[in-house]
């Protein structure tokens, strides 16, 4: 039972990242491309964006029974979310900057890596489900 729950907010998790993907995506690609911020700028900024999106996006569709404070909720996941920002521009360095990769690839990389990271922490330890 607990496998097919974990699996269901998995899912519910996925539909919620896919969301505040098209928001990171979006804001990374009008910052890169429209704006000629440096990519690592783009990264961090569509970020701060994509966190804020899913964290609403995850308190309306899977996270509701939460009883925490909001700005304290808030805080903690962008507290977590800087070691996931750290994790999205190292990734992004190495395959831009080493393996010379295209910035918009390498964001979708990076992306799915960080997703992985942000559930585990965001079940386990922030809303311990």
């Amino acid at each position: 039972m607990q496998i097919k729950k974990s699996l269901i907010h998995f899912i519910l998790y996925f539909i919620v990242g896919c969301l505040a993907t098209i928001v990171e995506w979006g804001a990374f690609y009008v910052f890169d491309n429209w704006l000629s911020f440096h990519y690592i700028l783009a990264t961090a900024l569509a970020f701060v964006l994509s966190t804020f999106a899913n964290w609403a996006f995850g308190r309306l569709i899977l996270f509701r029974e939460s009883k925490q404070n909001t700005w304290l909720e808030l805080a903690k996941i962008y507290a977590v979310s800087i070691i996931g920002l750290l994790l999205n521009i190292g990734i992004m360095y190495i395959e831009v900057e080493k393996l010379l990769m295209n910035e918009m690839l390498s964001k979708m990389i990076a992306t799915g890596i960080v997703f992985v990271w942000n559930f585990l922490i965001r079940k386990f330890v922030i809303y311990k489900i």
